[in-house]
């Protein structure tokens, strides 16, 4: 039976069955059920590693229109555990198109359910918030499945970075490099890589359980905290190590900090604020954010489903960004020392070009930090 004519029923854990039919891999997937509201980029979405664990639903239509290739990447892999799609295109047209978005997704082994009412689907998650669902087209017993959905373990408290994370270091170069950058990877996108080599910095990727000590080892000029999955309060580890790295006895000289996503998250926290769960997260690129210091709005790709409580910021973290949107909060930095984070991707370009200056205040922090060295 081909995957374009197999049977296949999402449960939900509050008991919302949707039937459809299967494609790519062929058996039984799980996880926390998110909506994206892109109208393009699936393949970039799918090897996100910020959405390991997660099933995600576009809202957009039609998918798979313009097939799939090996450069449009962000990593190695599809972390996503599902996707959930209205239609599946069947015929792809594109110059640098590869292979189908049902290929991709066999040869991943990942699983996809088309052909469901995704505009219902959506309202749930809106209003009930995001949740746990099952996938199947092996069980078709839709009340083992609302079961199944109902024993998946629930986000919070869940440490996924150590499972995407690097297991060994390894080198972004650039010739005539000006800075050395230390990423810790909790789940790097391939193109903050490109980014960051692009304004002059050689990025060495690290672990994301690495000891400060090896850190400051590698002399790094800047350090960079990344995107990735799961609670940040789960991520002690990372926390600790922030707040180690804080102090100035140990590192001699307050080395520029800057985080993105789940890396804003974790400064944030190891800074003295607090995160919580949002309702159904903000997943899309399409989301308007305000710029407080200068006053210009930027649209941004957005991926996460925890914020930084604005109630919580100590006095010494100034608030940069606002989601318009929800007025969460979307960035901020320190007040005494060069730090800044944002809670969206400034690398994925949605605007197109938007969001960029913040690599080039990353440069122009570790250039400040060299010259007061050197004076």
């Amino acid at each position: 039976m081909s995957t374009q004519s197999k049977k296949a029923i999402l449960a939900l854990e509050n008991g919302v069955i949707f039937q459809g039919t299967a494609f790519g891999h062929l058996g039984e997937t799980s996880g926390e059920v998110v909506f994206n509201t892109a109208q393009t980029g699936y393949q970039e979405i799918l090897t996100d590693p910020s959405y390991a664990g997660q099933m995600v639903v576009m809202t957009y239509p039609l998918m798979g229109n313009y097939g799939a290739n090996e450069y449009d990447i962000e990593s190695q892999k599809i972390w996503t555990s599902g996707l959930i799609v209205s239609e599946l295109s069947e015929i792809y047209s594109n110059y640098a198109a590869e292979f189908s978005l049902d290929e991709f997704l066999i040869s991943q082994g990942v699983m996809g359910i088309s052909g469901i009412d995704t505009r219902k689907l959506v309202r749930i998650l809106r209003n009930e918030g995001a949740m746990r669902g099952y996938l199947s087209c092996e069980d078709l017993d839709n009340k083992s499945l609302v079961k199944k959905a109902q024993s998946i373990p629930k986000m919070e408290g869940m440490d996924l970075a150590k499972k995407v994370t690097t297991p060994e270091s390894y080198s972004a170069e650039v010739e005539h490099a000006k800075f050395h950058v230390v990423a810790y990877d909790f789940g790097i996108k391939e193109n903050i890589l490109r980014m960051l080599t692009n304004v002059g910095c050689t990025v060495t990727v690290v672990n994301a359980k690495t000891a400060p000590h090896r850190v400051l080892a590698l002399k790094p000029d800047g350090i960079f905290y990344s995107n990735g999955p799961g609670d940040p309060d789960a991520v002690k580890y990372a926390i600790s190590h922030i707040q180690e790295l804080l102090d100035e006895k140990k590192s001699g000289k307050t080395i520029p900090m800057f985080g993105i996503c789940l890396g804003h998250q974790l400064l944030s926290l190891a800074l003295g604020a607090k995160t919580f769960k949002m309702k159904f997260g903000h997943h899309g690129a399409n989301h308007p954010v305000k710029n407080l210091m200068n006053g210009n709005i930027e649209i941004t790709s957005q991926n996460h489903g925890f914020a930084v409580s604005q109630e919580s910021l100590p006095n010494y973290l100034e608030l940069t960004h606002i989601n318009l949107y929800d007025n969460t909060v979307a960035g901020v930095r320190h007040k005494n020392l060069p730090i800044f984070c944002v809670q969206y991707h400034p690398e994925a370009s949605p605007g197109p070009h938007d969001s960029h200056y913040l690599f080039d205040q990353f440069v122009e922090a570790m250039a400040d930090a060299k010259r007061e060295v050197e004076s």
